[in-house]
């Protein structure tokens, strides 16, 4: 069930979306899902609901917000070159401090919606690394992390997630694809050395033969059923491990 939210921010409003069981079943932990490069649209509504119906309350918000009205893009969008340059404008200039700073209210709205305890957070492409960057900056909110073909989680940058880990207490999960240019072994390796060096309780799995995108369902050509259906298995059970049914 989906439920259009604002969240009112200094820098403008943010339209989000939270999603419930459609079962109408109890849920009680709050999931903060960090979208891919393409913003929230029905391909992700239907991640987030799939989520939600395993039993959890779902907050999918448009990190783009700063900008006003985009789109609507799809999976496909990176294959159109003016569609390619505004997405990427966008990407740009929504930095990882910028979500630390809007993750503060994300959190804050499970809360206002009913999620009790420490939250969980999930992110694909652009949002891998948002997603590990929040639960470094709110280490006693967030419970458990996952990434899946996220990009750029230990590169040169100053913002590089990976520079945080020292800070992360929750389970992390990294869903790697087989061959990805936004992160490549050296990332992946570095990434490692972080988390083990931090002493976070992670696992980093390559998804052998999946490219960039594979568990998203409108990345025509690049999404692959059995591969998706890995990743749901895997994002679930962390879950799972973090708050025993």
């Amino acid at each position: 069930m989906k439920q259009d939210v604002d969240i009112k921010m200094a820098d403008g409003v943010v339209k989000a979306a939270l999603f419930r069981p459609d079962n109408g079943a109890p849920a009680e932990h709050g999931v903060i899902f960090y979208m891919d490069a393409m913003g929230p649209r029905s391909s992700l509504d239907s991640m987030a609901q799939r989520l939600a119906d395993a039993g959890h309350i779902v907050l999918l918000p448009d990190l783009f917000y700063r900008f006003g009205a985009y789109g609507p893009f799809d999976g496909s969008a990176f294959g159109n070159p003016a569609s390619r340059e505004t997405i990427m404008t966008m990407l740009r200039g929504t930095t990882q401090e910028m979500t630390k700073r809007d993750s503060a209210a994300f959190l804050d709205a499970l809360s206002a919606a009913g999620a009790k305890g420490p939250v969980g957070t999930v992110g694909y492409c652009m949002g891998g690394g948002r997603a590990l960057t929040a639960a470094a900056t709110y280490p006693d909110r967030i419970a458990a992390a996952a990434s899946f073909h996220g990009g750029n989680l230990a590169s040169d940058a100053e913002d590089s997630p990976h520079r945080l880990a020292a800070d992360i207490k929750a389970r992390v999960y990294v869903g790697v694809a087989g061959v990805d240019n936004s992160f490549p072994p050296e990332q992946s390796a570095r990434l490692a050395e972080a988390l083990r060096t931090g002493g976070v309780d992670h696992i980093i799995e390559n998804y052998i033969g999946m490219a960039h995108g594979w568990t998203v369902p409108d990345h025509h050509g690049v999404y692959d059923e059995t591969g998706a259906e890995r990743h749901w298995k895997r994002l679930l059970n962390l879950f799972d491990e973090v708050w025993p049914r």
